[in-house]
């Protein structure tokens, strides 16, 4: 993916809130930060809420570190984890430093590569700071005291660097019933009252009493883990990897259809971490043989479990996919069928007056499908006009003609909003405040593909602006190996400014999260429950769409990438929100009433959505459907699930007030089965949801059709 000028126009969004300069490293503050990073609650308001840093819900408040291993509450209509500070951590800084004896952890280097103490400045011992963050972790100072914490997702551990002197606090909610120390105070065994069992390893003597006071200054490496109670060889296993510890993680997409990761370490011998089950689903590398079953700990994502290794290698399988269906319309029939409807519709088509950039998107993109599906059952003859529709449509949101809105650049975060949203917070669904960028620019992408792909002169003039819009969501072509990130400088402010690209504009994948394989929708509010994605199957669109605007510009590394992340959405979709009926992720109590997550927090499951209660399930569905898409079979391949989707589905269709548009939604995914069904049943709604249409759903039921069949 090229680096092209940021065609559009810039703008210093007043709905945005400033980034909280206080709580950002200087190094980081001029820069597009990432704002659905599963670090945001560190930065947003007083930094202060929780964040789940698997498998620990941490938080950091007036210069402390609360390490939390949740219990989990499960409800009718939701699972949540609790958040109980089990272990509280600071520390005061000493006037001088102490000599030190030899340390068996290499904690001098990791000083050097997270510290700079001194930079903030005096008074700062009930902050905390960013300093440093990448694809797996991200790490907060403690100025005063001189204590880092780099959080590195799946590490059983959580780290504390001393870089100065200092005194360390330590602190419970619960009742310490039992203090052991080994022979040389490197390391303790704490009992707590609630029966957990915490394990604290020092790299030189630490003197701790029963109260956990500490009675002797210290600078080195404190490392805390809780003992899993499920096996009693899980301590053993901590004992042999505590002297190694990740300080950093990059994710790099390796080849199509492969992710790496790789930590940055200090210590010495191999790594201790711990893997989802979707990780251990697809991993390659490190072989089974590295995995330790008995060290096991509870998760939102599922059971984690120990594997050892400096690498990861997760090769997803690979997903065949384009323009078209799989398997086409093969009765002449269907395809004049298709045909017929289709050509009302294209001469249906009239100028969008939604200002909306989701709405907008959305219909502009439903005109998209149009055309292919006018050349997969030959209608040839409507592609003149759909093209002349997409046209009109979609250029006067790249040359900034369309008045009642349009794409802006950010400069206060680095990214794109709208001129309504960088008014309004509460506009275009909180775009700028980017939420759901990869949903609006999703559609965008998607009719800019298919316009390019008939009309290549038209896609050539767009071009800058059509890869601003994937970039915003997907940047990956600059790779920040927990260094941090360069300035752009200052920028005038004001409009049609053509932004150079010799640096990054974008954060490094807006949305995509790495370790948990999909995306987060939710952007600059504070959530106690961390980030949010209510529609996963938006999601999959974005980067459907995103490899075929790679497709439609011969831009390989385009196609890879899209389809790369959007198996790996697919996956996270199918694991975490579809909720099988032998499902072992979530709580049976869960699974009997349930078929269909409704909105996924990292710390919590909801089954409502943003829109709609629990019950009306339709919604529930529809929203995990939307839009129908050739890659939408491959989401929902397993007819055995969509079966049990749809009968659990199907009884709030009898809701008073239930809109078609959500009743085709379910004969949708009826016609992976019961495709005759399913088209009695579409040719009895009276209407579409707004990005739907009647020729989609009849190419969808009948690209289904059994062969030899007749309907």
């Amino acid at each position: 993916m090229s680096l092209l000028p940021q065609p559009f126009p810039t703008t210093d969004s007043p709905a945005a809130p400033n980034p909280s300069h206080h709580l950002l490293a200087p190094s980081l503050r001029r820069n597009s930060i990432p704002t659905n990073a599963f670090w945001l609650n560190f930065i947003l308001n007083q930094g202060s809420a929780p964040e789940y840093i698997h498998p620990y819900l941490i938080k950091a408040k007036h210069g402390a570190l609360s390490i939390c291993y949740p219990s989990r509450i499960v409800q009718p209509n939701y699972i949540y984890q609790e958040f109980v500070a089990d272990l509280t951590i600071s520390a005061s800084r000493e006037k001088h430093d102490y000599p030190t004896v030899t340390s068996r952890f290499f904690y001098d280097g990791l000083v050097a590569s997270l510290g700079f103490i001194g930079a903030f400045g005096p008074n700062l011992s009930d902050k905390h700071v960013v300093s440093s963050f990448d694809d797996l972790s991200v790490t907060l100072e403690f100025p005063g005291p001189g204590m880092s914490v780099p959080l590195v997702r799946g590490c059983p551990y959580i780290t504390f660097v001393f870089s100065h002197t200092s005194i360390p606090h330590f602190s419970t909610t619960h009742t310490v019933q039992k203090l052991l120390p080994n022979g040389d105070c490197t390391k303790h065994r704490i009992l707590f009252s609630n029966g957990q069992t915490w394990l604290l390893y020092s790299s030189h003597p630490l003197a701790l009493s029963q109260n956990l006071r500490v009675s002797r200054p210290f600078k080195g490496v404190i490392r805390v883990a809780l003992a899993p109670p499920s096996d009693t060889s899980s301590e053993a296993v901590l004992d042999r990897f505590s002297s190694v510890y990740p300080i950093g993680g990059h994710a790099a997409m390796s080849a199509s259809f492969r992710l790496t990761y790789e930590w940055k370490k200090h210590g010495w011998g191999p790594l201790l971490m711990l893997s989802l089950p979707m990780h251990r689903d697809i991993m390659s590398s490190p072989s089974s043989d590295n995995t330790f079953r008995a060290l096991a700990y509870k998760s939102m994502d599922g059971d984690m479990h120990g594997v050892v290794g400096d690498s990861w290698v997760l090769n997803e399988i690979p997903i065949s996919v384009g323009w078209y269906s799989s398997k086409g319309i093969s009765d002449q029939l269907h395809q004049n069928t298709v045909a017929e409807v289709l050509r009302k519709e294209v001469h249906e088509l009239t100028k969008i007056t939604t200002d909306s950039s989701y709405f907008y998107g959305k219909a502009v993109a439903r005109a998209a499908r149009m055309a292919l599906i006018a050349e997969e059952v030959g209608a040839l003859d409507l592609l003149k006009m759909i093209r002349h529709f997409l046209i009109d449509s979609l250029t006067p949101w790249m040359d900034g003609r369309f008045d009642a809105n349009a794409f802006l650049y950010d400069e206060k975060w680095g990214g794109l909003t709208s001129r309504n949203g960088s008014k309004n917070g509460a506009a275009d669904f909180g775009f700028g405040l980017y939420n759901d960028h990869h949903y609006h620019l999703g559609y965008f992408c998607y009719a800019g593909a298919v316009l390019t792909k008939l009309d290549p002169k038209w896609g050539m003039t767009y071009k800058a602006h059509l890869y601003t819009m994937v970039e915003d969501y997907m940047t990956f072509h600059h790779h920040n190996h927990h260094v941090h990130l360069h300035g752009h400088g200052q920028h005038t402010h004001h409009e049609h400014t053509m932004v150079s690209r010799s640096e990054p504009l974008f954060p490094r994948f807006r949305n995509f999260d790495f370790w948990v394989l999909h995306s987060w929708a939710a952007g600059l509010t504070e959530f106690v429950d961390g980030r949010n994605q209510e529609n996963s199957s938006e999601a999959v669109n974005a980067y459907y769409s995103a490899a075929l605007l790679g497709l439609a510009f011969r831009d390989k590394n385009l196609v890879n990438a899209g389809f790369t992340l959007m198996a790996f959405e697919i996956r996270a979709a199918r694991a975490l929100w579809h909720i099988p009926s032998d499902s072992t992720l979530y709580e049976q109590s869960f699974v009997s009433t349930h078929r269909m997550v409704g909105v996924l927090w990292a710390n919590k499951r909801d089954t409502g959505l943003w829109f709609a209660p629990s019950e009306w399930k339709e919604r529930r569905l529809g929203i995990q459907v939307l839009p129908i898409l050739p890659i939408t079979e491959i989401l929902f391949r397993d007819v055995r699930f969509v079966i049990e989707l749809v009968k659990w589905a199907r009884p709030s269709l009898r809701r008073p007030g239930v809109g078609d548009g959500w009743k085709g939604f379910v004969y949708a995914l009826q016609a992976l089965y019961a495709p005759e069904e399913a088209l009695k049943n579409v040719k009895a709604l009276s209407g579409h949801d707004d990005g739907n249409s009647l020729s989609n759903m009849l190419w969808w039921i009948y690209s289904r059709w059994p062969c030899g069949q007749g309907g």
